[in-house]
């Protein structure tokens, strides 16, 4: 929402992995870092050769372990550190997930961060009730197919919300 105070959350979009009785976890999807994955493969000591994949951002995943890469990525596929979200999309932290990507381009949709955004158990829950989140079912098209700066706009039209009027004051019913 506009008001939200966080430098690390303002005009972001977050597409949450994990949200249950112990917190939630998700990553950043809108904020491309200067970092390229050609330049993150070089740095990790994994020889890149998939020139398809050499530009692409590296994207700030959130403000927690920072220094720590994670995956979102379709499909699924079965590596060793996954969190699987759906059927069909996964977050994957272990360098195998990198490692395919370097020699074989897959999974085939990616989209590599460094650090997530994490809440305690009932946190994220208060920051929604407090207007500091909307939320809306995520959309994998708008999370893979869109240029990152697209990406906030095309979520809020979901919900028929022009980001541009939204006020940072809100009423509670």
């Amino acid at each position: 929402m506009p008001a939200m105070a966080d430098p690390n959350f303002t005009r972001t979009l977050t597409y949450i992995a994990e949200h249950n009785e112990n917190g939630a976890m998700g990553i950043i999807v809108n904020r491309p870092t200067d970092m390229r994955l050609a330049t993150l493969f070089e740095r990790i000591d994994i020889p890149f050769e998939q020139p398809d994949f050499a530009d692409l951002p590296v994207y700030f995943g959130g403000p927690v372990q920072s220094d720590r890469g994670f995956v979102l990525h379709r499909p699924a596929g079965d590596w060793h550190s996954t969190l699987r979200v759906s059927d069909s999309v996964a977050l994957t932290s272990s360098r195998d997930v990198l490692q395919s990507l370097a020699n074989e381009g897959q999974p085939g949709e990616v989209l590599v961060a460094l650090g997530y955004s994490g809440w305690s158990a009932g946190q994220l829950e208060h920051e929604i009730a407090q207007n500091a989140w909307l939320t809306v079912p995520a959309s994998l098209d708008i999370v893979f197919s869109l240029p990152p700066e697209e990406r906030l706009a095309a979520a809020m039209q979901l919900l028929g919300v022009d980001f541009a009027k939204l006020s940072d004051v809100a009423g509670h019913a």
